[in-house]
């Protein structure tokens, strides 16, 4: 099932807020359909919102009616800091908007629908290249996975999470088409499930054998001997390798370490945020206090009580035993390591 689709000048996005109950697509015809739909976590996972991001440009700028091509511009360029703003955490979503945007900097035509157009083009090509990096990264991470393996896994880093087959849902599709005896533990992720209700229906419908485990297990199913390496994705990599992915990362890389397991991530290289020397530096960005006090829309906690309720954490460099990217598997020292995958 496609996450999302460019159908006769319009977005569609898969809800994902609705799954595994329905599949159901958004149909965004204004941009700010779109930075509604990343908000409320109906597109999610960093390429994904990379890509909806791109073709959300294209709706903004396809409905500007400019005297002439600087005028229109700088209207792009607002609608584009209007996108940047829905998650601060996800690169790939700032990435894209740049990308874009140089683009049109780029393009010596003066005539606006030319414009246009040219947007539409580099967003189809942001998606068609996130097809082909996932592809690549199941390909060099396959090659990490044994013959026999019990994968866990945090959150949802799946085809629900990009345009292609997924970053670490990816390197496990992969292991699996290649022949190797592949099971999966998919921790709950708290406090939006995306575990529960996104990586179990992924791993059903690719008929993965899949076990659902609450976050709070993942510890004890380690020191019962269940698990032989663990693979996550990513939502922002520091220069020096330090990652930003879903909230309980974190600790799973902690309890790994401690159990003498490796501890994958996998992200293309556009998730690599060279700009940022270590993860001190990586926005994380804070919920709603009702996804923690709420479950299923009803009150579960006390009226008035505090809530923490980050979107993320950041797991330290030398706890991730390898980065899985688009241009090959990096290891430490990573600083050296993913300059060098980049060209740097």
């Amino acid at each position: 099932m496609e996450t999302m689709r460019w159908v006769d000048g319009c977005l569609e996005i898969l809800d994902q807020t609705l799954l595994p109950g329905k599949a159901e697509y958004i149909k965004c015809e204004q941009y700010t359909t779109v930075c509604d739909a990343i908000c409320r976590l109906s597109v999610r996972g960093a390429p994904a919102i990379g890509a909806a991001a791109a073709y959300g440009l294209v709706l903004g700028a396809a409905a500007l009616k400019p005297a002439g091509k600087d005028e229109f511009i700088a209207a792009v360029e607002q609608i584009a800091r209007n996108l940047s703003v829905t998650r601060p955490t996800a690169v790939n979503l700032q990435w894209a908007l740049d990308r874009m945007l140089r683009v049109l900097h780029n393009y010596t035509s003066g005539n606006v629908e030319d414009l246009k157009e040219t947007l539409l083009r580099e967003a189809h090509a942001i998606y068609a290249e996130d097809l082909e990096s996932n592809r690549r990264m199941g390909e060099f991470g396959e090659k990490l996975v044994p013959t026999n393996a019990a994968i866990l896994t945090h959150c949802n880093a799946g085809a629900l999470a990009t345009a292609g087959i997924g970053t670490a849902l990816g390197v496990i599709r992969a292991a699996h088409q290649a022949g190797k005896n592949i099971s999966v533990y998919a921790d709950e992720t708290r406090p939006l499930l995306q575990g529960a209700r996104l990586t179990t229906w992924e791993m059903v419908q690719e008929k993965i054998p899949v076990t659902l485990l609450t976050d709070n297990m993942a510890g004890y199913l380690m020191a019962c001997g269940k698990v032989d390496l663990v693979i996550v994705g990513a939502d922002r990599i520091a220069a020096n390798g330090d990652v930003a992915n879903k909230i309980g990362t974190y600790g799973v890389a902690v309890l790994a370490k401690e159990h003498g397991l490796p501890f994958y991530v996998a992200a293309p290289m556009s998730t690599i945020d060279f700009n940022i020397a270590s993860g001190q530096g990586i926005p994380i960005e804070n919920r709603d206090d009702r996804e923690v006090t709420c479950f299923a829309g009803q009150q579960v906690a006390p009226e008035g009580v505090k809530v923490w309720n980050p979107a993320f954490d950041v797991t330290p460099a030398h706890l991730v035993t390898a980065i899985i990217t688009d241009r090959g598997v990096a290891r430490p020292p990573y600083t050296e390591t993913l300059a060098a995958l980049a060209g740097r």
